[in-house]
């Protein structure tokens, strides 16, 4: 593997050099953030970046607290830093920015990218110091009630460019930390086409994922993905089911509870009151969402509180999926109604419910035209190839500012 990524990076430089392409010729960036475990979009679009950084004929490494994506990160090149990263403690914090001053020097580091705020806070102290480049991605809106939370959150804004995952995380930041707009660039997060496209996805493995979650054949299928906790919308989910009245439909809850068993026992009591035991029922994390994409006919998300950017809608749209969505936070700049899927009125039952029976009655010439616009529209603004080069656009632009 790392014969293939050095003949990749040579081929790169080599074409540079032949084109005249690339702003900076040699770059050193280093990312940081709490840990590279579990599947959020921090741990992966780091570990995506980290590849596109040495596809780009540059050095990348990456410092976190270690987790089982470090084998993914060392799989496309980049290096990796064990540090505890993801303690807030103030006095871990406080070391963590002479482990990381050590580490800028020594790896003589052209610009350091943070992307959350533990590690940003160590990462901006230390590139203060050495007078290196600071750019982080804000991720998510984090909260702002009291003024700690604010101040604490307030270092995602200090970098010299500030990635938002969408615009609508652009406004949050300029509404409540006053960032400026000329600093913000926004870069919506990316779906792996390799992974989330429907040639990839074997008949024999939607099979197998039907038989364990006991799916009959012939019966539409709805699935609502999402971690068990009350703002992603489960409740509101089972009542438009109910307020849908159809029993020839198959439902699916998938997402882990975290250690919340109050809300999944509230949810299944929810169910049994609706007599949506045979419909509705709630399986644990999976492991292969492509599949389950692939094994539904239509996708819900039903967040109550606006999502920052929302994952499950772009990932449903790359498979030709019907998608219904909440008209707040970034679905709305991912979903086109009428023509990539349905926005409804966050927490609005009879609206879910509509909305289901709209995209359930089309017919077979109806769904493939909306799959074929979901699967153009990823492709061309949505697709990890477009997140890293757009990403790689901005250390470029900070890189040149700075000669």
């Amino acid at each position: 593997m790392r014969n293939h990524n050095t003949f990749k990076t040579l081929a790169k430089r080599q074409a540079e050099s032949e084109t005249g392409a690339g702003a900076t010729s040699s770059a050193t960036i280093l990312q940081v953030l709490p840990a590279l475990g579990g599947s959020g979009g921090v741990e992966r679009g780091t570990v995506e970046v980290a590849g596109a950084i040495t596809d780009h004929g540059w050095r990348s490494l990456v410092a976190s607290n270690g987790g089982e994506r470090v084998y993914q990160l060392q799989r496309a090149g980049a290096e990796h830093f064990q540090l505890p990263l993801q303690s807030k403690n103030p006095f871990v914090m406080y070391a963590n920015i002479g482990r990381l001053e050590k580490i800028l020097r020594e790896q003589k580091v052209s610009m350091v990218h943070a992307r959350s705020r533990a590690p940003a806070w160590s990462a901006y102290f230390a590139c203060k110091r050495l007078g290196i480049p600071f750019i982080t991605t804000f991720h998510g809106t984090y909260g702002t009630k009291g003024l700690l939370k604010q101040t604490y959150n307030s270092v995602m804004t200090k970098g010299v460019r500030i990635i938002a995952i969408s615009a609508f995380i652009a406004g949050h930041l300029k509404q409540f930390y006053g960032a400026r707009a000329e600093n913000i660039r926004i870069i919506h997060r990316g779906v792996d086409l390799d992974s989330f496209n429907q040639s990839k996805v074997s008949t024999e493995r939607v099979i197998k994922l039907a038989n364990e979650w006991r799916l009959e054949d012939g019966c539409p299928v709805i699935m609502l993905p999402g971690r068990l906790t009350r703002w992603k919308g489960q409740t509101v989910f089972i009542e438009a089911i109910a307020k849908l009245g159809r029993t020839d439909i198959r439902c699916v809850l998938v997402g882990s509870a975290q250690g919340r068993s109050g809300y999944r026992k509230e949810l299944e009591r929810l169910i049994e009151h609706h007599n949506l035991s045979s419909v509705v029922r709630i399986v644990d994390h999976c492991d292969d969402m492509p599949t389950a994409y692939m094994m539904s006919d239509i996708v819900v998300s039903a967040s109550t509180d606006p999502e920052a950017f929302g994952r499950v809608v772009v990932e449903a749209q790359a498979l030709g999926r019907l998608i219904v969505a909440p008209n707040h936070g970034g679905a709305c700049e991912t979903i086109v109604p009428g023509k990539t899927g349905w926005l409804v009125p966050p927490a609005d039952k009879d609206a879910l419910a509509a909305a289901l029976a709209e995209a359930l009655s089309l017919d077979e010439s109806a769904r493939q035209a909306y799959a074929e616009r979901s699967i153009a529209s990823v492709t061309k603004d949505f697709s990890k190839t477009a997140m890293c080069n757009k990403t790689l656009k901005v250390y470029e632009e900070v890189l040149a500012e700075r000669g």
